[in-house]
């Protein structure tokens, strides 16, 4: 038995080849412990849940190449999927340039079976794909931050197929990339090209169901479910859900695909101190009641809306009522993985941290998540405000007169004017954004601009996007330019919170405070870039001074909770990269003690909204820096 278990080790071992994360970065305990043969081995859409299915991560050949070349006759080497050429843990660590592409290739073991479809899924690749099945072409993308589906069914052949991609990615320009950059500095991090999240695949019947869409209401106990079916129609074609909670069955219900409403008896709401989630089964039937097709979900009732106050301010509701959102800025980098976190465990001990500390939401900033980020959210009971993924032209350009000056909430605004094409493709980016989170019930808030990065066409974008999810609440430029659409009006203050609850323009706006705090506090031997960090205001001499900062700021945010503020953000959940104001170290170290945290976030969490109103003075608004934040020598 022992010879036994070292042949499957060496065998393991020689599958694996050589990686290894790249050597000098700095690693997270988990990219520390990466098994190369288990890269995110988690089914990669909960929502959605098949029992068959294929794991594509692990490692593939790759190379670069001109951006104009065709298919390379030789590869560079191996590749760790789903981690980026730019990161340790894809054991490459070599930037790809603007003027390059970026090549895959890898078998897939196939079994073609009669009456199925045989579809390719990558979560997320940056940015343009094209991608080839035994050097038939099958499908191209553009956008690098959603899921997208090929049907490979014709190209495949039993047995071994081959498996080619072509990757594209500038990084900047009007490509929506967030904090990537070409040029890391201050706030501005690493590229991240190419695949960055999970490819996997299944066998699907003809007629299957494509995707779920919920809706929810709360007083009469309905749970709504419309299927996107895909493939040919069949006679007398309905849905049979079954719902259950904690095990128990607790209704069951047959009808047509766009009539399936299920009333569930006593039914439990979902908020952040109850996250009750309903798991679903989903079957399609024909007209003699033959399960065509199967799958496994979960959905949620809940409503979002706003109410007023007795002092007249507009205030966020959760199943009618009041609920002060208080949370994190999550950008959700790592030293290690960059974009793409070391293991789901990872990302989760993030995510239980703010739990177990007091807050109830995160802000995921300028970054789309793996879609089990988003389940996790939902099962531990973690608010979201998710932003569209940003881009950098509409605010810093205005010389070569691509946007204005950026007003920061000032009267009179005017907004930056883009080029028809790159207007679509960020209206398709956006739309792809909700329609693939619409039915996480953790998701609360939709904020189609960070401040003023990429801002453009306000009104029009405000209107669509109110439009298209009227379920959630829309933050149109949270720290940006005000423009008076969507539901939030949200400032940004380094670092003690504000908001000018004076200015009438948002009376009927939710006011929040977006950003605030920013506390710097480095702790030796796990900064990214030591010699050149960065945070908001003077660095704290103790971490007993940065206590007192902290809670200074939170009784200023206690004041402007009284007087009509209705969620806050704090700058941020960890370090990354040169930012050094995180509540974790960048290798995810807890700078203060989880016990002392809560409590004050606790007492804060505690504090009643109103009776009266107090005046607060407006303060100067100081925001994110733009360009190049003057650094902090540690």
């Amino acid at each position: 038995m022992k010879l036994l278990s070292i042949f499957l080790l060496l065998s393991l071992q020689a599958a694996m080849g050589d990686w290894k994360p790249v050597e000098g970065k700095m690693l997270t305990p988990w990219g520390a412990k990466l098994d190369p043969a288990a890269a995110w081995a988690e089914y990669p859409r909960p929502q959605l849940q098949r029992k068959d299915w294929t794991n594509l991560n692990g490692l593939w050949s790759y190379a670069i190449a001109g951006k104009d070349s065709s298919k390379p006759e030789t590869w560079a080497g191996e590749i760790l999927i789903p981690f980026c050429p730019e990161s340790s843990l894809s054991g490459v660590g070599k930037l790809i340039e603007p003027d390059q592409s970026l090549w895959y290739q890898r078998s897939l073991s196939v079994k073609p079976v009669a009456g199925k479809r045989t579809l390719l899924h990558f979560e997320a690749v940056d940015y343009e794909t094209t991608v080839w099945v035994n050097d038939k072409e099958v499908g191209r993308h553009v956008g690098g931050n959603t899921p997208f589906t090929f049907d490979i069914t014709s190209a495949l052949s039993s047995g071994d197929n081959k498996l080619v991609l072509r990757v594209f990615d500038a990084t900047e320009g009007y490509q929506l990339h967030g904090k990537q950059s070409l040029k890391p500095r201050g706030i501005w991090c690493s590229r991240v090209s190419g695949i960055w999240q999970t490819v996997w695949m299944e066998q699907v019947p003809e007629r299957s169901i494509e995707r779920l869409d919920f809706t929810s209401n709360i007083s009469e106990g309905k749970l709504g479910v419309k299927a996107a079916l895909a493939g040919k129609a069949v006679a007398g074609e309905h849905l049979r859900v079954t719902a259950s909670i904690s095990g128990k069955q607790v209704g069951r219900i047959e009808g047509k695909n766009e009539n399936v409403s299920l009333v569930i008896a006593e039914p439990q709401l979902w908020t952040p101190e109850t996250p009750n989630l309903y798991d679903l089964d989903v079957e399609l039937l024909d007209g003699k009641g033959k399960v065509l097709d199967t799958v496994k979900s979960y959905s949620a009732l809940r409503e979002v809306s706003k109410t007023r106050d007795a002092m007249g301010n507009l205030r966020i509701t959760l199943n009618g009522k009041p609920i002060f959102l208080f949370g994190t800025l999550d950008q959700g980098w790592w030293p290690d993985g960059l974009l793409t976190p070391p293991s789901e465990e990872a990302m989760l001990s993030d995510l239980k941290f703010l739990k177990d500390t007091g807050f109830n939401m995160v802000r995921k900033h300028v970054k789309v998540e793996p879609a089990r980020f988003y389940w996790d959210c939902d099962r531990l009971g973690i608010a979201v405000w998710q932003d569209q993924v940003s881009c950098s032209l509409g605010s810093y350009s205005e010389a070569a007169g691509i946007a204005p000056k950026w007003t920061r909430m000032q009267p009179n605004p005017v907004d930056a004017n883009w080029p028809p094409a790159a207007h679509d493709q960020w209206v398709l980016e956006y739309k792809r954004m909700v329609d693939h989170l619409r039915n996480s019930p953790s998701v609360l808030i939709w904020g189609p601009f960070n401040e003023a990065w990429g801002q453009h066409q306000t009104m029009e974008i405000g209107a669509m996007a109110s439009a298209y999810d009227p379920t959630r609440l829309v933050s149109i430029a949270s720290g940006g330019n005000f423009w008076p659409v969507g539901d939030i009006a949200s400032n940004h203050n380094y670092p003690d919170p504000s908001f000018p609850l004076r200015d009438d323009r948002f009376k009927d706006f939710i006011k929040v405070v977006g950003e605030m705090g920013g506390y710097g506090w480095p702790v030796t031997g796990h900064i990214e870039a030591p010699d050149k960090i960065m945070a908001y205001g003077a660095m704290p001499r103790s971490l007993d001074e940065w206590k007192i900062r902290y809670t200074q700021s939170v009784d200023k945010l206690t004041a402007l909770r009284r007087d009509g503020v209705s969620a806050a953000v704090y700058t941020q959940t960890t370090d990354m990269w040169n930012e050094v104001n995180g509540l974790l170290t960048y290798d995810r170290l807890p700078k203060v003690e989880s016990s002392w945290l809560k409590q004050v976030n606790d007492k804060f969490m505690a504090t009643p909204d109103g009776p009266k109103i107090r005046t607060s003075p407006a303060r100067p608004v100081q925001t994110e820096p733009t360009l190049e934040p003057s650094a902090i020598q540690n």
